[in-house]
Order: structure tokens, then C-alpha cells, then sequence
């Protein structure tokens, strides 16, 4: 299915329109998928992957760093169209305040004895430089494929894709208004068919619709990050699912 973007007043008002309408779900229709006890329907590495005060926490140390990206993946199969909500807190435990989670979805698992996913990503990064928490982009893939406020078309290209930047989705400031990087963050997914978006607090800070026929994933598994590197802790709590038509 192809949602292309139109640009008149109208149609913005209709997509501003079905986006509060999605957020506004009724509880009854969706999936709690963490129980806020313990790690049941989710399988990933234990010696970073918890459950504490009531949330998933993954959590790397100077002493037990991991040497790469490792994934909390959901257990229950394959999904296609779908809204996700969670709340997220990530936590640089450096001196760079640098730390980076995601929220991987349509996604396939590589290694499945060392939880390695690759796929679309909901980013959640952590950078004093520059905001990229809610940008898309594909984990051992076509990386970033939409920056954070765009709206954008993803095309066919080799070697990489071609970006077609063709609007925004709110500006700077709206989007520095809709959250704090230190508390928690309702992050919102929804995906149907090729139109991927990404909400922060209500705001719609990504659009994309992914053209490009070879790489774009229809379906695929849900999965949370721990990024190597610096030491930090990523907590995820209120994990629900509403699969879509």
C-alpha cells in the first residue's frame, strides 16, 4: 500500500487529524506486552537485560560493557501494521552525557544466539550536540533514513538510497518543547504498509514512506536496544501494541 504525500491544508489537517486520533486509542484495543514483573515474552542477553522498579532496564558499565549492539526481543512473532506506544528513560552513565537505545520493529534477527536484529529503528539517542531522539533509521541496514522534523520519501538508489526531503513535520522549537531528554518520553510508532511515523509526546516527529521496493520491510519482529560503547542504562516501561489492518 502507497500513502504519497499531498501538500494542501486540507490533507494536513486530515493526517494531523488520524495521528490524535491513533494516540487516543482505546486502552480495550491494545496488547500490554511487559507485565512490569519480569522479563516473561522476552528474550535477550540476561547479563544486561532486567527488570527493575517496575521497568526493562538494559545497562552496559566500564566493567561490562558489550562489544556490540545487543537487543531485548519481543516473543511474540511477526508484526505488520501496527501502533506502538512505550515510555522511555535513557541514562548517559559517562562523562560525554552520550548514551543511544532504539525501538527496533519490522525487524529480523541475524543472530539469534547473540540477539542481533537488524531493521527499522525508532532511535533514541542521547547527544549533547544535536537532538536525534525519534529519527528513523535501519540497524545494519541503509542507517539514517529520516532525520528528526522531516518528512520524507525514500527511494530506490545504489549503493545508497535516495532521500527525498518534502516537508517537515514540526518545527525546532515545537519539537524541543515535546519532551525532556532526562525524564520519560511516551514514544509512539505507528506503521501501515509503506508509511512509517514517529510521535514524542503527541508531536509527530518523523514521516516517511519507504519506496524503495528491494529493502523496505512489510513485517517483522519488535526488539528494544543497548548500544555499545559508552556506559549507559535504558529503561522501558507501558510497552502496548495495537496491530493495524
Amino acid at each position: 500500500m502507497c500513502f504519497p504525500f499531498r501538500t494542501s491544508v486540507k490533507t494536513a489537517a486530515w493526517v494531523a487529524l488520524a495521528g490524535l486520533t491513533a494516540l487516543r486509542g482505546a486502552p480495550a484495543d491494545f496488547q500490554e506486552l511487559f507485565n512490569g514483573r519480569d522479563l516473561a515474552g522476552w528474550k535477550g542477553d540476561l547479563t544486561f537485560w532486567s527488570v527493575r522498579d517496575g521497568t526493562i532496564t538494559g545497562e552496559t558499565t566500564n566493567e561490562h560493557p558489550t562489544k556490540q549492539n545487543t537487543f531485548l526481543i519481543w516473543d511474540g512473532g511477526e508484526v505488520a501494521n501496527f501502533e506502538l506506544h512505550a515510555k522511555i528513560r535513557i541514562v548517559a552513565n559517562n562523562s560525554v552525557n552520550f548514551a543511544n537505545s532504539g525501538i527496533q520493529y519490522r525487524s529480523r534477527i541475524l543472530i539469534a544466539e547473540r540477539y542481533i536484529l537488524a531493521g527499522y529503528q525508532a532511535d533514541i539517542d542521547r547527544d549533547p550536540a544535536k537532538n536525534y531522539v525519534g529519527q528513523l533509521a535501519e540497524e545494519r541496514g541503509r542507517r539514517i533514513l529520516a532525520k528528526v522534523g522531516q518528512r520524507v520519501r525514500i527511494l530506490p538508489g545504489e549503493p545508497k538510497p535516495t532521500l527525498e526531503v518534502i516537508g517537515s513535520t514540526a518545527s525546532e522549537a515545537e519539537i524541543a518543547k515535546s519532551f525532556n531528554i532526562d525524564a520519560w518520553i511516551d514514544f509512539t510508532v505507528i506503521a501501515e504498509g509503506n508509511r512509517l511515523r514517529h510521535f514524542l509526546n503527541g508531536v509527530l516527529v518523523m514521516e516517511a514512506i519507504d519506496l524503495d521496493a528491494k529493502n523496505a520491510a512489510q513485517s517483522g519482529v519488535l526488539g528494544l536496544q543497548l548500544h555499545a560503547g559508552q556506559p549507559m542504562t535504558v529503561q522501558f516501561k507501558d510497552i502496548r501494541l495495537k496491530r493495524l489492518p
